[in-house]
């Protein structure tokens, strides 16, 4: 979203593999504030909120900085941040919970669930599979076509119709590219197959069973909440605050607002494969489905440390850094 900051929601880091743990202690004892602090003064954020999970325990959760700039409301644990493009793995875990279940196939055809469904090829059109709406791998550039959908008037239906009329810049599947529109489209598959709209589904079956009680599915919500971080963005130089954008016409691709507190619950639930407190809240095998690579985005790198390879799994990326494998989303 060019480069807008819907302020930081929190940072939540996590591996399949067991970090190195000797230098953990020492770095948020000594350092972490530091870090951070440092951080919001450099990229003029006015509030952020932090949580790391070690070993299945939060070892740090805190608020750094105010909820709207100018002001003396501190952030912490409760407070609501626009999560972005993170609402995509909830998305994805919410098809591979239906999957598990058995009240779909991932490999579905879109049209067995949503017949109205286009894309601007017929032939690609009829061969879409559920997967390809969670992988980026429907041929179109990072973001082609989805700043038409950012902050409109348009309806979910008139955006699929839209989405329907961008000619890819590639092959079915021959490259990664983000798409948000593609996510919007699983969420109203989520709607046709569990009988409940996306936003419904997602807090009954994953905010409510986690105990994530202040988080909200929809942008519209926000407006109402109390405790919340203003967006602000960066204007020559000078940050400025900005009205939350609606982005509810596709919902399922970024539309969560969540706290620090309710988001440790779900990254311990996705580290304990889907327990939270010994109680199976997601299936073991909907987790698993959401970190199988299906797309490669190349062999990554980072910019102290060469990785071998990039992938996206269903709403997460997956690469290494120094031999450990990383599970990942981001804002975008």
């Amino acid at each position: 979203m060019k480069r807008s900051l819907i302020v930081l929601l929190c940072i939540l880091f996590f591996s399949q593999i067991k970090a190195q743990t000797d230098s953990l202690p020492g770095f948020i004892k000594d350092s972490l504030d530091t870090y951070v602090n440092r951080a919001l003064q450099q990229w003029q954020i006015p509030g952020a909120a932090v949580c790391v999970v070690k070993n299945g325990k939060v070892v740090v959760m805190k608020g750094y900085g105010v909820r709207e700039a100018g002001s003396n409301n501190a952030v912490d644990e409760n407070t609501l941040f626009m999560i972005g493009s993170n609402s995509k793995a909830f998305t994805a875990t919410a098809m591979a919970m239906l999957d598990a279940e058995k009240k779909l196939s991932l490999d579905d055809k879109v049209q067995k669930w949503l017949p109205s469904f286009k894309l601007n090829d017929p032939w690609v059109t009829k061969e879409t599979n559920l997967r390809d709406l969670l992988c980026h791998r429907l041929g179109f550039e990072t973001f082609q076509g989805d700043f038409m959908y950012f902050d409109s008037d348009l309806s979910a239906a008139e955006v699929f119709e839209r989405f329907a009329k961008v000619k890819p810049m590639y092959g079915f599947r021959s490259k990664w590219g983000y798409t948000n529109a593609a996510f919007g489209v699983a969420g109203e598959v989520i709607h046709q197959v569990s009988g409940k709209p996306w936003g419904d589904f997602i807090r009954e079956r994953i905010f409510q069973p986690l105990g994530m009680n202040n988080s909200l599915a929809l942008s519209k919500d926000i407006h109402n909440a109390s405790n919340k971080a203003s967006a602000h963005t960066v204007v020559m130089g000078e940050l400025r605050k900005i009205s939350y954008g609606n982005i509810d016409n596709i919902a399922p691709a970024g539309s969560i607002s969540s706290s620090v507190q309710d988001m440790s619950k779900w990254v311990m639930a996705l580290l304990d494969n889907g327990k939270l407190n010994g109680k199976e809240i997601i299936p073991a095998a909907a987790i698993q489905q959401t970190r199988v690579p299906h797309s490669i985005l190349g062999n990554g790198g980072h910019m102290f440390n060469k990785a071998h390879f990039s992938l996206y799994g269903l709403g997460w990326f997956m690469e290494e850094y120094a031999g450990r494998k990383i599970v990942r989303t981001q804002l975008v």
